[in-house]
């Protein structure tokens, strides 16, 4: 079987390593299409993970172009051949998918699709996603294979049986990509539940000191009063501070719901949180901003969340500043920090480790665009711009 350039168990072990470089999920995503794109020699693929209502919840494509991706419109939901993957998932090798009797049809932008072969990556019980390949090539990377007359598919059994191993690797690197996120999110609650400690002796003391000095109050308002008087300020002074502690307890230690309250408000109540439970000053402005479509709300909300966690964690930072503001018709979010830099010249190598690849993936995911300024010993800034309606 042909595998391009390389061949064999090279081409399939470099394969595998790639896949289990990456943590993020995203990363993961795109590194499984690309290989099993490669190592098949379609002409596309294609990687789906499934949301909880039958649809996608990602859809990553390679061997298709920006501008490509964009005309396409929405991610799919639930149809045609896609959403058959996710239900029914068992292997498609199909001569042409246009002719198969659940094809919906495609998006007017949509590149055309013949010879198909599709197989579920499954972990256990659960499908974990669908991995889609299109238009087999021939050995010279010409036309598809699926145009001879006989109307026979490119993808072969041996192409079925490469891409099954792949995918149970798929299923392992993707997996762990998910721990790997849960344990950046289970430190966050860890965060929280130390924050909630922190302001539970807070308040605690607070209010412990107004019960004393409203006892002195009372205890000197007949024989000196004017010294009650001052102790009664005092009682005014540590309430107010106490109904402080009080309102940061209940706005910091509140879940984030993106859905809620929107990017900026949940973009503030996180900043909150990192700026109690971190030595270094962490800080937000955000000012005009409106509400922004749900994916790049979602889009910008996760490339602050990796920029501050790379700034906190790696930098030695002692300031963190966060910027959401408009510029033109569309939006822009801005995250500058203090810390030790690096050189963006070696970013192939900065960029895995501090999470570029997947922050630029989203961005451009939603018509934006990423743009990283650093140098060694200088900080670092990382700015997002998404486009407007």
């Amino acid at each position: 079987m042909s595998h391009g350039p390389r061949s064999g168990l090279t081409a399939v072990s470099s394969a595998l390593l790639a896949m289990s470089r990456h943590l993020e999920v995203r990363d993961v995503l795109k590194t499984i299409v690309a290989s099993a794109r490669e190592l098949l020699d379609a002409q596309y693929a294609a990687l789906g993970v499934p949301d909880d209502h039958g649809g996608f919840a990602q859809f990553v494509v390679d061997g298709v172009s920006d501008e490509q991706w964009k005309a396409i419109g929405p991610l799919p939901r639930q149809h045609g051949i896609l959403a058959a993957m996710l239900h029914e998932a068992t292997p498609e090798r199909l001569g042409d998918v246009r002719k198969d009797p659940r094809f919906g049809g495609w998006p007017s932008a949509h590149p055309d699709l013949v010879d198909f072969l599709g197989l579920p990556i499954r972990d256990g019980d659960e499908v974990l996603g669908a991995l889609f390949l299109a238009n087999k090539l021939r050995p010279a990377g010409g036309e598809p294979s699926c145009a001879e007359p006989e109307g026979g598919c490119g993808f072969t059994q041996d192409d079925e049986e490469l891409l099954g191993i792949l995918a149970q690797h798929a299923a392992i690197a993707l997996t762990n990509a998910r721990l790997y996120e849960r344990s950046r999110e289970l430190t966050i609650a860890e965060e929280r539940s130390r924050l909630a400690h922190e302001l539970h002796d807070a308040v605690s003391q607070k209010l412990f000191s107004l019960r004393l000095t409203a006892q002195a109050a009372t205890a000197l308002v007949d024989r000196d009063p004017a010294r009650a008087k001052d102790e009664l300020h005092q009682v005014a002074t540590l309430a107010a501070e106490a109904a402080d502690e009080l309102r940061a307890a209940v706005v910091e230690l509140r879940p984030a719901a993106l859905e809620e309250d929107g990017l900026v408000a949940t973009l503030r109540t996180q900043i909150q949180v990192l700026d109690r439970a971190h030595t270094a000053r962490v800080s937000f402005t955000g000012h005009g901003v409106k509400a922004l479509p749900a994916a790049q709300e979602e889009a910008m909300l996760r490339v602050a969340q990796e920029a501050l966690h790379n700034a906190l964690r790696h930098s030695g930072a002692e300031h963190v500043q966060v910027t959401l503001r408009r510029r033109g018709t569309g939006t822009v979010l801005r995250i500058t920090d203090d810390g030790g830099g690096f050189d963006p010249r070696t970013v192939s190598r900065a960029g895995r480790h501090l999470g570029l690849v997947s922050m630029r993936d989203r961005a451009s995911g939603t018509g934006g665009r990423l743009s990283v300024r650093s140098a060694p010993g200088e900080g670092t800034t990382i700015e997002m711009e998404v486009p407007g309606g």
